[in-house]
This record gives structure tokens, C-alpha cells and sequence, in this order.
């Protein structure tokens, strides 16, 4: 593959984008864009309240038209991806609330919703086992090539598009979800390639997270 194949489009963040929740992020990557805002812990109703462990939701809202059944799709990844990142124990009885709001959708919108997601639980200070970074990649119909973090006119000459989470620590697979059709073969190739370039995502965490230390 070229380095052109190998590269993400160009990632930027800013924290603190919202003064109402206790963490908020807005995630850029290329010209996808979200807003994510963590509320917690907070209190929780008694029919959702969790007794040896805080509850996690995550709300999406697409940047346009009505709820749909993709944006509650989006929303249960959002939320394993991050209930299992969190310390959920070490707030008994309690909410932790993950709201997303799409601002624009220039292709892998639900890898950026996670990673918006992460950096706002760090922006929270809430305790995590470890971050999560979200990864895009699909394999092209007419080439047979692997291209990462492919935006939507590239996505509609895929043949199959992969999105797997990784955690900071062992570079374990979190969750993943897949498309079309492939071979093992390319999907163990997209997990590798999916896998080292969450390096790359975990390094602009720490990047941001040490030039909003003062604030956060």
C-alpha cells in the first residue's frame, strides 16, 4: 500500500466546547465532525439504577432528519465502547450519560463519535481503565485494496468497511463492526493495519490531554 492508503485525514480537537456537562469534546477528523458531552455520575431512576456499579447511556442525534435506527446502532457501540474504557464500580447507584451530536458526516462518522466520546470521559476526569481509539477502514470493490480511514466517496467503492476499537494497554480489540464481503485473510490484515494506526490516535490524546492539563 502507499503512505497515502497507510494515513488518516488530518485529526483535531478542542475540550471544554460546552460549559453545561462535566467533560465535552469536539472531535475532527478530516471534515467529519462531533460533539460529545459527558454528564456524571449523576443521579439515576430506581428502573435503571445499577447497585454495584454506575450505569452507562449514550444518546446520538444526526446533524439532520429524525432519529433513526443507525443513530441507535451508533449508540450501543458508543456505549460498550465506553462502559467497558470506565472505572463503572467506583460509582455505585449512579448515571454516566454520553451525549453525541453530529455536526458533520464526511465519512467514518461512528469511529470519530467514539474517539469524541473518550476524550470527553477523560475531559470529565472520570476514572477509566484505559482510553479507546476508533478506527475506519474499507477495501476497495475494484482494487482489492486496503484503505484506511477512507472518507464517504471513497466508502462508496467499498466492497467492505470495517470500524474496530482498541484499548491503550494491550491494543485488545473492544468492539468492532463490519460490512460486505471479505475473506479472514483481510479481515486479520484490517485489524493489524486498523490496530497500528490507533498508535497514532492514542498519541494525539496525549498530546491534547497535556495542552489542556491546566484547565482540565
Amino acid at each position: 500500500m502507499t503512505e497515502e492508503e497507510c494515513s488518516l485525514r488530518p485529526i483535531n480537537c478542542e475540550l471544554n466546547v460546552l460549559s453545561v456537562p462535566d467533560g465535552s469534546a469536539m472531535f475532527m477528523q478530516g471534515d467529519t465532525t462531533v460533539i460529545a458531552g459527558v454528564y456524571g455520575p449523576v443521579d439515576v431512576k430506581l428502573q435503571k439504577m445499577m447497585y454495584d456499579k454506575a450505569s452507562v447511556e449514550a444518546t446520538y442525534t444526526a446533524a439532520k432528519g429524525p432519529p433513526s435506527i443507525n443513530d441507535r446502532l451508533k449508540e450501543l457501540y458508543i456505549k460498550d465502547s465506553c462502559e467497558a474504557a470506565l472505572i463503572a464500580t467506583l460509582h455505585p447507584g449512579s448515571l454516566i450519560s454520553i451525549n453525541i451530536q453530529e455536526l458533520q458526516d464526511s465519512g467514518g462518522i461512528l469511529a470519530s463519535a467514539i474517539n469524541a466520546a473518550c476524550l470527553a470521559l477523560i475531559n470529565a476526569s472520570l476514572s477509566m481503565k484505559f482510553t479507546i481509539a476508533a478506527i475506519n477502514c474499507m477495501i476497495d470493490k475494484d482494487s482489492d485494496q486496503l484503505i484506511l480511514d477512507p472518507d464517504n466517496v471513497q466508502t462508496e467503492n467499498a466492497r467492505a468497511t470495517f470500524m474496530y476499537v482498541f484499548d491503550s494497554i494491550k491494543k485488545d480489540i473492544v468492539c468492532c463492526h463490519t460490512s460486505g464481503i471479505f475473506s479472514e485473510k483481510e479481515l486479520v490484515q484490517t485489524k493489524e493495519t486498523c490496530k497500528e494506526a490507533s498508535q497514532y490516535v492514542f498519541d494525539f490524546y496525549r498530546e491534547i490531554v497535556t495542552k489542556y492539563a491546566n484547565i482540565i
